[in-house]
C-alpha cells in the first residue's frame, strides 16, 4: 500500500491530481528544481509538499507519477534514474503522458535499468476534481502499486502486461477529441477568411446541432493548451506511422496548434477564464491572423 506518491509535475493535470490523492489520505510530494513559478504556486495550492532534490523524492516516494508536455517526459525519467542509481528502493515510476508506445519503451526501459519498476500510465478525461471524471489507463508486469490508487480517489483502469498498451489507447482516444478540435478551427477559420463563416453556421446549427454546440462549448478554452498539444499530436502522429497508417492528418493537427500557439490568445492561462473569447472571436483572431502574417 502506498503511502507518499511523487508528482512530476504539479501543472494543470499534475496538481489536481495530487490534490485528490492528498485529499483522501496520501501524502503527496514533489521536486519543483527548474519549474515555473505558477507551477510553484499550484503545488502550494494542493498542498503538494515540496523535496529540496530529486534522490530526496526517489527515496521518500513509494510511487512517481509523471504528467507533463511530452517533450520532457524523457528528460524526466532521465532525471529519476540518475537519482535511483544513487539509492536502494523499488520504487515504482508510472509515465502518464500523452506519448507514443514506442517512447513510453523507451522510457521504461531508462526506469528498468535504473532499477525501478516501470508502469505504462495515461489520462483519459478532464483533471480529476470530482469521482469518476477520469480515467488512468495502466499497463505493465507490476501494477499492483498504482492499481492501489483505486483506494484513493482516482480510476484505474488495466489493460494487461505489455508497456504500450495505456499509451496506446489515449494516443487513438486523444486522436478523435484533441484532432477533432484541430478540424473544426480549421475550417471554421477557413470560412471566416472565405466569407461564408454565418451561413456555415447557420448550416451547422441546422444540419449538425450537437456538433456546433461542441465548439461553442469547447474550443474557446483551447487556445492556452494549443503549445502543450503540439507534441501530443506529432506523437500519435508517430504512432500512427509506426502501424503503418499516415501520419499526415496528426501532424497537420500539430500544424493548427501551432497556428493558434503564434496568437496572443495562446498567452493566457487556465485561470484566466473570463477572458477567453467567443467561438466567433477566435475565429476572428485567427482569420486577422493569418491575413496579417
Amino acid at each position: 500500500m502506498p503511502n507518499t506518491i511523487g508528482i512530476l509535475s504539479p501543472g494543470d493535470m499534475g496538481h489536481t491530481v495530487g490534490n485528490m490523492l492528498r485529499e483522501n489520505g496520501l501524502r503527496v510530494i514533489t521536486c519543483l528544481e527548474g519549474r515555473s513559478q505558477r507551477t510553484c504556486d499550484l503545488a502550494q495550492k494542493a498542498g503538494i509538499a515540496n523535496v529540496s532534490t530529486y534522490t530526496q523524492l526517489v527515496t521518500e516516494a513509494d510511487l512517481i507519477m509523471s504528467i507533463m508536455v511530452p517533450a520532457q517526459a524523457t528528460s524526466a525519467a532521465e532525471a529519476i534514474a540518475n537519482a535511483l542509481e544513487q539509492v536502494d528502493t523499488d520504487l515504482t515510476y508510472a509515465d502518464c503522458n500523452a506519448i507514443a508506445p514506442q517512447t513510453v519503451c523507451r522510457i521504461g526501459d531508462i526506469i528498468s535499468s535504473a532499477g525501478g519498476i516501470f508502469v505504462d500510465a495515461s489520462i483519459i478525461g478532464p483533471p480529476p476534481r470530482r469521482s469518476g471524471s477520469t480515467r488512468f489507463y495502466a499497463s505493465g508486469p507490476q501494477l499492483n502499486v498504482f492499481t492501489e490508487l483505486n483506494q484513493f480517489g482516482l480510476d484505474v483502469r488495466t489493460l494487461g502486461e505489455e508497456i504500450g498498451f495505456a499509451s496506446a489507447i489515449k494516443m487513438c482516444y486523444a486522436s478523435l477529441t484533441k484532432g477533432l478540435t484541430a478540424l473544426c478551427t480549421e475550417l471554421l477559420t477557413a470560412a471566416e477568411v472565405l466569407g461564408v463563416s454565418d451561413a456555415l453556421t447557420k448550416e451547422f446549427q441546422l444540419s449538425q446541432a450537437a456538433l456546433y454546440e461542441r465548439m461553442e462549448r469547447g474550443l474557446p478554452g483551447m487556445p492556452p493548451k494549443a503549445r502543450r498539444w503540439i507534441g501530443e499530436m506529432e506523437e500519435i502522429a508517430e504512432t500512427f506511422a509506426h502501424v503503418g497508417l499516415t501520419p499526415n492528418i496528426l501532424t497537420g493537427a500539430a500544424d493548427m496548434y501551432r497556428l493558434v500557439s503564434d496568437t496572443h490568445l495562446a498567452d493566457l492561462s487556465p485561470e484566466a477564464r473570463d477572458k477567453y473569447p467567443t467561438l466567433s472571436e477566435l475565429v476572428a483572431v485567427l482569420a486577422r491572423f493569418l491575413e496579417t502574417n
